[in-house]
Protein backbone atom coordinates (compact mmCIF):
# COMPACT_ATOMS: atom_id res chain seq x y z
CA UNK A 1 0.00 0.00 0.00
CA UNK A 2 1.52 3.06 -0.91
CA UNK A 3 1.39 6.40 1.85
CA UNK A 4 0.67 9.56 0.14
CA UNK A 5 2.39 12.42 2.05
CA UNK A 6 0.42 15.48 3.26
CA UNK A 7 -3.28 14.32 2.01
CA UNK A 8 -5.81 16.83 2.77
CA UNK A 9 -9.35 15.65 2.47
CA UNK A 10 -11.55 19.30 1.68
CA UNK A 11 -15.11 18.08 2.49
CA UNK A 12 -16.96 17.86 5.80
CA UNK A 13 -18.86 14.63 4.38
CA UNK A 14 -18.40 12.08 7.46
CA UNK A 15 -18.65 9.70 4.92
CA UNK A 16 -15.90 10.48 2.25
CA UNK A 17 -13.72 10.55 5.51
CA UNK A 18 -14.84 7.45 6.18
CA UNK A 19 -14.34 5.68 2.96
CA UNK A 20 -10.87 6.85 3.29
CA UNK A 21 -9.80 5.94 6.05
CA UNK A 22 -11.34 2.45 5.37
CA UNK A 23 -9.28 2.76 2.38
CA UNK A 24 -6.18 3.31 4.51
CA UNK A 25 -4.75 6.38 3.70
CA UNK A 26 -3.64 9.20 5.85
CA UNK A 27 -5.34 12.42 5.72
CA UNK A 28 -6.14 15.59 7.21
CA UNK A 29 -9.83 17.27 6.77
CA UNK A 30 -9.37 21.55 6.32
CA UNK A 31 -12.28 22.84 5.53
CA UNK A 32 -13.74 26.56 4.18
CA UNK A 33 -16.89 27.64 3.38
CA UNK A 34 -17.91 27.48 -0.37
CA UNK A 35 -20.66 28.63 -2.48
CA UNK A 36 -22.22 25.68 -4.22
CA UNK A 37 -23.77 27.72 -7.29
CA UNK A 38 -22.92 26.85 -10.59
CA UNK A 39 -23.95 27.81 -13.97
CA UNK A 40 -27.19 27.39 -14.83
CA UNK A 41 -27.03 26.17 -18.48
CA UNK A 42 -24.38 23.57 -17.55
CA UNK A 43 -25.68 20.15 -18.45
CA UNK A 44 -27.03 18.24 -15.37
CA UNK A 45 -23.92 15.30 -15.75
CA UNK A 46 -21.21 17.91 -15.55
CA UNK A 47 -22.00 19.95 -12.53
CA UNK A 48 -20.63 17.72 -9.82
CA UNK A 49 -17.07 17.88 -11.57
CA UNK A 50 -17.51 21.05 -12.22
CA UNK A 51 -18.03 22.05 -8.29
CA UNK A 52 -15.05 19.51 -7.61
CA UNK A 53 -13.20 22.01 -9.71
CA UNK A 54 -14.08 25.09 -8.33
CA UNK A 55 -13.90 23.88 -4.29
CA UNK A 56 -11.06 22.48 -4.82
CA UNK A 57 -9.48 25.87 -6.49
CA UNK A 58 -10.86 27.88 -3.40
CA UNK A 59 -8.83 25.36 -0.79
CA UNK A 60 -5.97 25.26 -3.16
CA UNK A 61 -5.94 28.84 -2.51
CA UNK A 62 -6.25 29.19 0.72
CA UNK A 63 -4.43 26.59 1.89
CA UNK A 64 -1.56 26.07 -0.57
CA UNK A 65 0.67 22.93 0.32
CA UNK A 66 -0.21 19.70 -0.03
CA UNK A 67 -2.25 17.40 -2.15
CA UNK A 68 -6.03 18.42 -1.89
CA UNK A 69 -9.10 15.66 -2.47
CA UNK A 70 -12.37 17.75 -3.30
CA UNK A 71 -15.58 15.96 -4.32
CA UNK A 72 -19.83 16.27 -4.37
CA UNK A 73 -22.21 14.26 -5.47
CA UNK A 74 -25.05 14.84 -7.29
CA UNK A 75 -28.57 12.93 -7.62
CA UNK A 76 -30.29 13.24 -11.21
CA UNK A 77 -33.59 12.14 -12.47
CA UNK A 78 -35.25 13.35 -15.99
CA UNK A 79 -31.99 15.76 -16.18
CA UNK A 80 -33.05 17.36 -13.29
CA UNK A 81 -30.96 17.67 -10.00
CA UNK A 82 -32.15 16.73 -6.85
CA UNK A 83 -29.94 18.34 -4.49
CA UNK A 84 -29.79 18.19 -0.71
CA UNK A 85 -33.72 18.69 0.40
CA UNK A 86 -34.80 21.53 2.61
CA UNK A 87 -36.73 19.86 4.82
CA UNK A 88 -38.48 16.46 5.54
CA UNK A 89 -41.75 17.35 3.39
CA UNK A 90 -38.95 17.91 0.43
CA UNK A 91 -37.38 14.88 1.11
CA UNK A 92 -40.58 13.18 0.98
CA UNK A 93 -41.66 14.30 -2.34
CA UNK A 94 -38.37 13.50 -3.75
CA UNK A 95 -38.59 10.07 -2.46
CA UNK A 96 -42.04 9.67 -3.77
CA UNK A 97 -40.24 10.58 -7.35
CA UNK A 98 -37.84 8.13 -7.49
CA UNK A 99 -39.73 5.84 -5.78
CA UNK A 100 -39.65 1.94 -8.68
CA UNK A 101 -37.61 4.14 -11.01
CA UNK A 102 -33.84 4.76 -11.99
CA UNK A 103 -31.67 7.56 -11.17
CA UNK A 104 -28.02 8.68 -11.75
CA UNK A 105 -25.32 9.38 -9.41
CA UNK A 106 -22.52 11.47 -10.63
CA UNK A 107 -19.81 12.58 -8.37
CA UNK A 108 -17.29 15.04 -9.69
CA UNK A 109 -13.03 14.60 -8.17
CA UNK A 110 -10.14 16.82 -8.23
CA UNK A 111 -7.15 16.07 -6.94
CA UNK A 112 -4.66 19.14 -6.93
CA UNK A 113 -1.01 19.85 -5.56
CA UNK A 114 1.24 22.25 -6.30
CA UNK A 115 2.45 21.16 -9.38
CA UNK A 116 -1.02 19.81 -11.12
CA UNK A 117 -4.80 19.00 -11.15
CA UNK A 118 -6.42 15.87 -12.36
CA UNK A 119 -10.63 16.60 -12.28
CA UNK A 120 -12.93 13.02 -13.43
CA UNK A 121 -16.61 11.93 -13.04
CA UNK A 122 -18.38 8.52 -11.56
CA UNK A 123 -21.74 7.73 -12.62
CA UNK A 124 -23.79 5.10 -11.45
CA UNK A 125 -27.07 3.96 -12.05
CA UNK A 126 -29.82 3.21 -9.26
CA UNK A 127 -33.35 1.55 -9.31
CA UNK A 128 -35.37 1.41 -6.43
CA UNK A 129 -38.03 -0.43 -5.66
CA UNK A 130 -41.72 0.81 -4.96
CA UNK A 131 -41.51 2.43 -1.87
CA UNK A 132 -44.28 2.91 0.32
CA UNK A 133 -45.36 6.06 2.20
CA UNK A 134 -44.78 4.41 5.07
CA UNK A 135 -41.32 3.36 4.47
CA UNK A 136 -40.56 6.46 3.09
CA UNK A 137 -42.14 8.19 6.39
CA UNK A 138 -40.05 5.88 8.63
CA UNK A 139 -36.74 6.54 6.83
CA UNK A 140 -37.14 10.13 7.66
CA UNK A 141 -37.53 9.67 11.08
CA UNK A 142 -34.89 7.01 11.83
CA UNK A 143 -32.11 8.84 9.69
CA UNK A 144 -32.92 12.55 8.43
CA UNK A 145 -31.61 12.78 4.96
CA UNK A 146 -31.44 16.73 5.21
CA UNK A 147 -27.49 16.17 4.44
CA UNK A 148 -27.93 14.10 1.75
CA UNK A 149 -28.27 14.63 -2.40
CA UNK A 150 -31.42 13.16 -3.41
CA UNK A 151 -32.73 12.66 -0.18
CA UNK A 152 -30.98 9.65 0.66
CA UNK A 153 -28.11 7.83 1.88
CA UNK A 154 -27.89 4.19 -0.14
CA UNK A 155 -25.74 2.78 3.58
CA UNK A 156 -28.49 3.72 5.59
CA UNK A 157 -31.93 1.92 6.06
CA UNK A 158 -33.79 2.90 3.56
CA UNK A 159 -30.65 1.23 0.83
CA UNK A 160 -30.67 -1.81 2.55
CA UNK A 161 -34.40 -2.24 1.72
CA UNK A 162 -35.13 -0.28 -0.83
CA UNK A 163 -32.67 -0.70 -3.76
CA UNK A 164 -33.81 -3.13 -6.54
CA UNK A 165 -29.98 -3.00 -8.35
CA UNK A 166 -27.25 -0.32 -9.08
CA UNK A 167 -24.76 -0.56 -12.44
CA UNK A 168 -21.70 1.09 -11.31
CA UNK A 169 -19.64 1.78 -8.24
CA UNK A 170 -21.50 1.74 -4.76
CA UNK A 171 -19.11 3.84 -3.30
CA UNK A 172 -19.46 6.02 -5.37
CA UNK A 173 -23.29 6.36 -4.78
CA UNK A 174 -22.09 6.63 -0.65
CA UNK A 175 -19.83 9.95 -1.87
CA UNK A 176 -16.56 8.97 -3.11
CA UNK A 177 -15.31 6.61 -6.11
CA UNK A 178 -12.63 5.47 -3.85
CA UNK A 179 -11.02 3.18 -6.05
CA UNK A 180 -10.57 6.05 -8.76
CA UNK A 181 -8.86 8.14 -6.63
CA UNK A 182 -6.34 6.02 -5.17
CA UNK A 183 -5.65 5.17 -9.26
CA UNK A 184 -5.26 8.89 -9.72
CA UNK A 185 -2.82 9.11 -6.70
CA UNK A 186 -1.11 6.37 -7.55
CA UNK A 187 -0.33 6.93 -11.50
CA UNK A 188 -0.39 11.18 -10.88
CA UNK A 189 1.28 11.84 -7.78
CA UNK A 190 3.31 9.15 -6.33
CA UNK A 191 6.16 10.53 -7.97
CA UNK A 192 5.91 13.72 -6.13
CA UNK A 193 4.23 12.52 -2.74
CA UNK A 194 5.31 8.83 -1.94
CA UNK A 195 7.21 8.05 0.70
Amino acid sequence: MKHFSNLILASKSPRRKQLLQEAGFEFEVKTIDFDETFPENLASGKVAEYLAVEKNKAHRAAFGEGVIITADTVVIFSDKILGKPQDEEEARRVLKILSGKIHQVVTGVCISSAEKQVSFSNLTEVKFHELSDEEIAHYIQIAPPLDKAGSYGIQDWIGLIGVEWIRGSYFNVVGLPVDQVYKVLKDEFSEIHHR
